[in-house]
């Protein structure tokens, strides 16, 4: 009897036609076009356990996710096969065998997430930033961005009712990046709250807009309350844009 192997599946999606990541009943998601994909390539049902879950209408420019399967698997093939027929906004990198305790979801040290605003109206761009009519005040949402650097307990910016045991997240990076008329918000961290970059942005731009000020962001985080933070910022500027791994869990031996 074969030992299964476990594989690693390296993608990227525009999220506009999708329910998000996680299967839902009565919903198309990305996770349910991929399995349904590889299970038609392989000729038998497969499962896959993603990095992480993007909202509905949000995109990724990484993403992996991880399969089981027993028997002999042309992973190279399997990867164009897949790029042939799957969807044109889901684009397959890469499928790699990895260690069998491999871990898609649980073994990311750290994501990055890019929030993208446009300066100006642009009609190519607005289903893949969010178009701002007026430019708010970027230092000041930079200087907003600090503070957070300084916590570690975000429950003001969590969806509430889930079912997270820890509000804790170690931010390593919240900036502003423009370029042109395009301004690009990076953020990373080694775990994120369900919509916590979007209330974030929206949050952000309350202060660029002088709805608040920047030591509010002080008393924002200190409150854990989510109602005390911004408005969520729509969900087409979001892109997950990096998941990091340890060296060792691309060891397939």
């Amino acid at each position: 009897m074969q030992r299964k192997q476990r594989y690693f599946i390296e993608l990227a999606y525009d999220g506009s036609a999708y329910h998000g990541w996680q299967r839902q009943p009565q919903c198309v998601t990305v996770q349910e076009v991929v399995e349904e994909g590889l299970s038609k390539m392989l000729r038998s049902k497969v499962y896959v356990t993603g990095a992480g879950r993007t909202d509905t209408g949000v995109h990724a420019t990484q993403m992996f996710a991880h399969f089981d399967w027993e028997g002999e698997l042309d992973h190279e093939q399997l990867t164009y096969r897949m790029n042939r027929w799957i969807a044109k906004d889901i684009s397959i990198f890469e499928i790699r065998p990895v260690s069998e305790k491999a871990h898609a979801r649980f073994h990311a040290t750290h994501r990055s997430y890019e929030y993208r605003f446009n300066l100006r109206p642009d009609a190519f761009k607005n289903k893949s930033t969010y178009i701002l009519y007026r430019i708010p005040d970027i230092e000041r949402m930079q200087q907003a961005a600090n503070v957070m650097l300084e916590y570690t307990d975000f429950e003001c910016f969590s969806r509430t009712n889930t079912d997270v045991k820890t509000y804790l997240c170690e931010l390593s990076e919240a900036r502003f990046e423009l370029k042109g008329y395009e301004l690009i918000f990076h953020i990373t961290a080694n775990r994120f709250l369900r919509n916590m970059v979007r209330a974030i942005v929206g949050t952000l731009l309350e202060i660029g807009y002088g709805k608040l000020e920047v030591k509010d962001m002080h008393r924002i985080i200190t409150s854990k309350d989510r109602g005390k933070a911004g408005a969520s910022a729509p969900a087409q500027g979001l892109y997950l844009t990096r998941v990091k791994y340890p060296e060792e869990i691309w060891n397939n031996e």
